[in-house]
């Protein structure tokens, strides 16, 4: 299965599981964790990034990404596990 299987590139966001998920919630999760994990960014950008990560959770869940992977960053789990 190819991305666009997924989601045509016409496409911004499908239903998985009764929850409506945008085209781009992966990367957009992944660049805040990055942000979030980096000490020299802000604290604000990091407040900013956490809140970002915690409002992906359910979407992320609803695709089943934490079903096959899973952080090795074990504050990074415990953030999603309040999300």
């Amino acid at each position: 299965m190819r991305a666009e299987d997924v989601l045509a590139d016409n496409t911004n966001e499908a239903d998985f599981n009764g929850l409506t998920v945008r085209k781009g919630t992966v990367g957009a999760f992944l660049a805040n964790v990055h942000i979030w994990r980096n000490a020299e960014a802000t604290h604000q950008d990091r407040q900013i990034a956490e809140r970002d990560i915690l409002d992906a959770v359910p979407a992320l869940r609803a695709i089943g990404l934490f079903d096959v992977l899973q952080p090795i960053d074990p504050q990074l789990s415990e953030l999603i596990a309040k999300g």
